[in-house]
């Protein structure tokens, strides 16, 4: 039971820690078209580019093509992950139908279905390793990367053991063939731009 305990208390004392990091980014004076996350302790920082954006938007209107214009999307949105000081504000998080939020107001790791972070390349690291392994740490079923300067998708399922066990490379063009997971669907590449 000590070790249960333990763990609730460290992932209490994550939050209060991420809620005041958070909050000083609030005031901060972080210029428009920047978001902001924390990984691992860390502050990143990162202008957002049309073709990020575009890549982003063309996976949100394939999930709301999907589910409905009701299905609970997410793009820049604050969720607490496992690892120390981990808020990320994933490209795109897809929460199940039943997702609520926690009593201090945030998604909780626990809903999400699907993730897509569309590579930057300040930030690629944190993509490739710590979110990736933080991302099946919280056992995120379904994880898409998308990267503009390759010109290519990663598409990691299956999470054991603080990692996934499938991961698939698709090229910019290429369908991705999701049937079978928890988004049953197709995403179409074809219009995803490169940097």
């Amino acid at each position: 039971m000590t070790v249960v305990h333990d763990r609730i208390a460290m992932a209490d004392a994550n939050t209060k820690r991420l809620d005041e990091w958070f909050e000083r980014l609030e005031r901060m004076p972080v210029p428009e078209g920047f978001r902001v996350e924390i990984v691992g302790g860390n502050v990143h920082m990162t202008p957002q580019r049309d073709t990020h954006w575009e890549i982003i938007r063309r996976i949100v209107r394939t999930l709301e093509d999907r589910f409905g214009l009701g299905v609970k999307v997410f793009s820049d949105v604050r969720i607490d992950f496992p690892g120390h000081e981990n808020g990320f504000c994933p490209d795109v998080a897809k929460l199940s139908d039943s997702a609520k939020k926690d009593q201090g107001g945030h998604w909780r790791h626990q809903d999400v279905e699907f993730v897509a972070e569309v590579i930057s390349s300040g930030t690629a690291h944190n993509d490739y390793g710590p979110k990736r392994l933080a991302y099946a740490e919280a056992e995120v079923p379904v994880y898409l990367i998308a990267d503009p300067y390759q010109g290519r998708c990663f598409v990691h399922t299956d999470p054991q053991d603080g990692d996934y066990e499938q991961r698939i490379q698709v090229d910019f063009g290429s369908d991705i063939d999701l049937t079978g997971t928890v988004v049953d669907l197709v995403l179409r590449t074809d219009d995803f731009p490169r940097d």
